[in-house]
């Protein structure tokens, strides 16, 4: 297996949308579970339906793949999972780095989605000396002093930063200048970066306030639709007479 920061995935090369790019993961989550269930093809409809997206989207993005399935019998489970796996990356060992152990960060060390997909955390590194080689998930946790050494030796080019939104940019800037050009920004805030740098940001926060504004949405829609229902039968009451029934309408 490859690994270091020279090797890098052809999606941008091949000109594969971003989009597209962003979709693969789900394709390759729910194509892992095929895999695991010895399920050996699959149509695009049901892959669509299991990556929550529709099928002729899934054509095309697989079209940029240059895998275009068989008539009458679908993907190719296995095949699939190597040609995703391999254009994301993930057929090589991408060392990566975890700044900030707190509550969030000792969470991420300990999340084994990580190595299942070829991310080997190669060193934890925080600021408080307090936590200078304590372990956390099986690894010493370094002081920020080393970082440049830890990235350097273990030739990082992905960083991951889950410190207060006040260092994060600090860190960032660190990170870069090392040879970093990945980051997955778990701080609330927005980091400036150079060109080739890419940052991706991860803010629960912003997702939680999102769904507060579906659930109010919700609520307004049946508060509506209770109000119609009032007044309708409101209508009908008016309509009957003393008796219930619709007064028949008097002749001239």
């Amino acid at each position: 297996m490859a690994t270091g920061r020279t090797h890098r995935p052809a999606t941008r090369s091949r000109g594969i949308p971003e989009a597209t790019v962003a979709r693969l993961p789900l394709y390759l989550r729910a194509l892992t579970a095929l895999s695991e269930r010895s399920v050996p093809t699959v149509s695009s409809e049901e892959l669509a339906a299991a990556a929550g997206v529709n099928s002729a989207k899934l054509r095309k993005d697989f079209s940029y793949l240059g895998s275009y399935g068989t008539r009458g019998v679908g993907y190719d489970v296995e095949y699939l999972v190597y040609q995703i796996s391999r254009e994301l990356g993930l057929t090589q060992d991408w060392p990566v780095v975890i700044v900030g152990i707190g509550n969030l960060g000792a969470a991420l060390a300990n999340y084994g989605g990580f190595a299942s997909r070829g991310f080997r955390v190669a060193a934890l590194i925080d600021a408080d000396p307090a936590m200078a080689g304590k372990p956390v998930a099986g690894i010493p946790v370094q002081h920020t002093d080393e970082l440049e050494k830890i990235i350097d030796e273990n030739g990082v080019s992905i960083g991951v930063i889950a410190t207060p939104a006040g260092a994060a940019q600090q860190v960032c800037d660190r990170l870069v200048a090392a040879g970093v050009t990945s980051i997955l920004n778990f701080a609330p805030t927005v980091l400036t970066v150079p060109d080739g740098v890419d940052v991706r940001k991860v803010d629960l926060s912003i997702e939680l306030q999102i769904l507060a504004f579906h659930e109010q949405r919700k609520a307004g829609e049946e508060a509506e639709a209770q109000a119609g229902a009032i007044a309708t039968a409101a209508q009908e009451n008016n309509r009957k007479g003393p008796d219930g029934d619709v007064p028949a309408v008097m002749p001239a």
